[in-house]
Parts: C-alpha cells; sequence; structure tokens
C-alpha cells in the first residue's frame, strides 16, 4: 500500500480482481462515456483493456466500502510503465502516437504515463489529489527523472480544437531534449491559429483539467497532435522533466504542500 485516508487507499494492483476493476472504470469512462472503442474492448463484460495491460502497473485508487467481489472498488486508476521494465514488452503505448526518440536516447529514469480516470462520483475533491499523491511516491521509490504519456481531447476534429491545441504549442511548447513528435503519418499541425490572435482566457477554458494539472507542474506539450478515431479522442503528448519543475509545484507533487 502507498497511501490511504479513512475509506480511500492508493496502491498498485495486487490481485486479478484489481485490474478487472480498473479495465471496468476505464470501460465505464473511456467507453461509455466518451465513445471510444479498440478492438480489444469486452462490450458484453464492460471491460477497456489492449495488450499493454499485462506489462504495465497499475496504480489504483480503491474505496473500501465498495464491493470487491463485484469488481465496483477501483474508483481511480494510472496504468504506468519504467524505462527500465522496457526489455519485457519492447515499446511503449505511447510509440503508436508519438516518436519518442529523444526521451530514449536521453539515458534518464522514464515513466510512461496512460489510461488516467477517476469515476465520476470521485471527480473534483480528495480522491484525485490521493491519486496524485499515489503517482508521486512512486516516482519517488524508482528515482524518475521525465514523466510523459497522451492526454485527450474529446472530438476528433481539429478545427474545433483550434484556439486550445495553438495555445499549447505556442506557450507550453516542450525543449528540444524533450521534445517528442507525433507520428509521421498521422502528424496534425497544433499551430493552427497564430500566436497574436490568440484568446488566452477562452483557450484555457477549453483546455482539459487533467493537461491543465500537468502544466501547472511544469509540464510541456510535444510537438504535433494525434487524431484518434477508435477513441474519440485528439491527443498530445505531455512530458514533464521532475528536475525543472518549479519550487511550488515540487512541493505540491511530492507531497509537501497543497
Amino acid at each position: 500500500m502507498l497511501l490511504k485516508d479513512d475509506t480511500l487507499e492508493i496502491r498498485l494492483a495486487t490481485a486479478a480482481e484489481d485490474l478487472l476493476a480498473a479495465q471496468r472504470l476505464r470501460y465505464a469512462v473511456f467507453v461509455a462515456e466518451l465513445g471510444g472503442d479498440g478492438p480489444m474492448v469486452d462490450h458484453a463484460a464492460g471491460l477497456e483493456r489492449d495488450a499493454f495491460d499485462e506489462h504495465y502497473d497499475h496504480l489504483v485508487l480503491v474505496d473500501r466500502a465498495r464491493d470487491r467481489a463485484a469488481l465496483d472498488h477501483v474508483v481511480g486508476v494510472y496504468r504506468l510503465l519504467r524505462s527500465d521494465r522496457m526489455p519485457a514488452i519492447g515499446r511503449y503505448y505511447t510509440e503508436d502516437e508519438y516518436d519518442l526518440g529523444v526521451l530514449k536516447q536521453s539515458g534518464r529514469r522514464l515513466l510512461e504515463l496512460g489510461r488516467s480516470c477517476l469515476h465520476r462520483d470521485y471527480r473534483g475533491g480528495a480522491a484525485m489529489l490521493l491519486l496524485w499523491e499515489g503517482l508521486a511516491e512512486y516516482v519517488r521509490r524508482h528515482r524518475i527523472e521525465v514523466l510523459f504519456g497522451v492526454a485527450s481531447f474529446h472530438g476528433t476534429d481539429p478545427a474545433r480544437l483550434a484556439l486550445p491545441l495553438s495555445y499549447l504549442h505556442h506557450q507550453h511548447l516542450a525543449p528540444p531534449p524533450l521534445r517528442v513528435h507525433a507520428q509521421e503519418r498521422h502528424f496534425q499541425r497544433m499551430d493552427l491559429v497564430p500566436r497574436a490572435q490568440i484568446d488566452r482566457k477562452a483557450a484555457v477554458l477549453a483546455i482539459p483539467a487533467l493537461i491543465k494539472a500537468y502544466l501547472r507542474l511544469g509540464g510541456a506539450v510535444g510537438e504535433g497532435a494525434f487524431v484518434d478515431h477508435a477513441f474519440n479522442t485528439t491527443d498530445v503528448c505531455l512530458v514533464m522533466d521532475t528536475a525543472r519543475m518549479t519550487a511550488r509545484a515540487r512541493a505540491r507533487y511530492s507531497g509537501g504542500g497543497r
């Protein structure tokens, strides 16, 4: 166990029912709420899963008051893969969308984040903070230097997302040593609106909360977006160098402040 409070605990999935409950939560969020799909999605059982699951750690937020036998106990999840475990699988999930060459060749300790979601009844409160604190503890234990992973806008029409995508490109583009690129075969430009024409307030309001949270911690985005028609999303790749975080963000991320 990593952390807990009166009813919630954050830990790595330790049993088959933990992973199944995480996949059921992912189905509720990514498929039922957001309209996603995929070749291994099990609609009959209500499970969102893929071929990467067996190779990753699954950080799960558990509500001990919910029914474990009914696979109802996981209310938050992160899927994690450390660079020191790469020989077991050969590639990251993110590589389907982004060229990670600059990160993989850096020799630094990497952690891929993915499939992050919260049960709708637990959003906007202590649950998200506990999930983040559990992630911070995992990062400390494994001495992670760079975090990365895709995060999504709902919808697959870049023109409708032109304002927030352009804002991210002009204001939060990663420095060259961290600047991953969307794979050329499906590269979607993000600089769709000139910098001078961006309405900053409107752009920020259009950015999903999770992406804004990473930006507040010092995160940046890679070059180009990926339109994921299967998941009904437009993805950006977020990258965060833990050594470049601001002092305030570092204190919050490491559990030293809120």
